[in-house]
């Protein structure tokens, strides 16, 4: 009785998927994933410095997230 809504939610589905794979497939070939230059020129500005500034934030973030669920 209700094997149409199953069929039309199949079909939906399939069709959906298709429409997705399509769009994936054009963008890699139209170069949407290609941004190998602005990865490199980003590592080259990475210095030491910036590193450990990083690093310095990220400790800070922890220590107040870790105040934060310490109870009183």
């Amino acid at each position: 009785m209700d094997n149409w809504v199953i069929a039309m939610m199949l079909g939906a589905s399939i069709f959906l998927g298709a429409v997705a794979l399509f769009a994936f497939l054009w963008a890699i070939k139209n170069g949407q994933f290609d941004d190998e230059e602005k990865f490199l020129n980003a590592a080259k500005f990475d210095g030491e410095e910036e590193l450990n500034d990083a690093a310095a934030q990220e400790r800070k973030r922890k220590e107040l997230q870790r105040k934060r669920t310490m109870p009183e």
